[in-house]
């Protein structure tokens, strides 16, 4: 089936937004648009149209300059509205303005979405009292203090509660621009669009996954700052405790305490996170069979490798690849 109707996307704009949290979401509907086009759509899937709090160009936290397509006043008819993050809508004065708008407007708009902080322009509302919503991990417990009617969940990289889609921290934003192409158009054009931008269709798990290794690299210091590095870099060698002390030139037990002490984990448990990590990499990208893969990873078997994926990740390592579909599937927008 192609396509029959084009679904206009509205981007809220304000000083001080995150810049990747409005050009993520809106790259995934654009490059939708194109496949869908190169596929023999006769009919663009989507429309975008940037809204500005007012209509003088807005500046992003990074200092990027963005000219809004219409204004408040003006804004089209919408069938979905994204509310991005930032520190403005944080600011008393553009936080009125957009939640006093997205009020007025959600019950004419079929989908209203937020990506990372930008939940805290719909919060204000009420539209989300008793509903779960995402937000990016840093500020969910201000959130759900601030906002007690609403279920926060700080590690969901994106919820559905109703029509309200709520994402996590920044690239997040994208996750949930997919799963929204995937609920309009199926997994065919979503899965192209992920190709596209050289992401995951579907990441499993959520944000403590990725937030916890740049946690690790925050966290370290001195000789443990090389340490760490390396480790990421070797999966495959031995990384016993005795290896890694020795490397680090403390004994096993001044090793474990310290690292301890800097990271707040057993050193073993990086260790699996790391070889975990790099595991879900290579599967990704089909390289080698599993049996190469858990090698390649430090294992001593595929079966050894198998058992600790699949109780890590609650899938087996076979299941994980079959996520990414074959090169060359055929698109066939709905």
């Amino acid at each position: 089936m192609r396509a029959k109707t084009t679904r206009t996307i509205g981007m809220l704009g304000f000083d001080e937004a995150n810049a990747l949290d409005v050009t993520g979401p809106l790259e995934a509907f654009s490059n939708a648009t194109d496949l869908a086009r190169e596929a023999g759509a006769t009919v663009a899937p989507y429309e975008i149209v940037l809204i500005g709090v007012r209509r003088a160009p807005f500046r992003t936290e990074s200092g990027l300059l963005f000219r809004p397509h219409a204004t408040l006043r003006d804004a089209p008819a919408l069938d979905t509205l994204i509310v991005p993050g930032g520190r403005g809508l944080r600011e008393p004065a553009t936080n009125a303005k957009v939640s006093a708008w997205v009020g007025r407007h959600a019950d004419r708009i079929r989908r209203v979405a937020t990506v990372c902080t930008g939940v805290y322009g719909l919060a204000p509302t009420g539209l989300l009292d008793g509903r779960k919503v995402a937000t990016h991990w840093r500020y969910a417990e201000a959130l759900a203090a601030r906002f007690p009617a609403l279920r926060v969940d700080g590690n969901a990289l994106f919820v559905k509660d109703g029509r309200f889609y709520t994402s996590g921290g920044i690239t997040a934003g994208i996750d949930l621009a997919l799963a929204l192409i995937e609920e309009d158009h199926g997994p065919q054009l979503a899965l192209a669009v992920a190709r596209e931008l050289v992401v995951y269709l579907k990441r499993p798990g959520g944000q403590e996954q990725y937030s916890e290794p740049l946690k690790f690299q925050v966290r370290s210091a001195d000789r443990f700052a090389d340490l760490v590095a390396w480790i990421d870099a070797h999966p495959d060698r031995d990384l016993s405790i005795e290896a890694l002390a020795a490397r680090a030139c403390l004994s096993t037990r001044q090793f474990r305490r310290r690292f301890a002490a800097t990271f707040g984990c057993a050193p073993a448990s990086y260790v699996e996170n790391a070889r975990m990590s790099e595991a879900r990499r290579r599967l990704a990208l089909h390289t080698g069979t599993i049996e190469t893969i858990a090698t390649s990873v430090g294992f001593a078997s595929g079966d050894a490798f198998r058992r600790a994926f699949e109780r890590r990740f609650g899938v087996p390592p076979r299941e994980y690849r079959a996520r990414f579909a074959p090169r060359g599937a055929s698109l066939s927008p709905s």
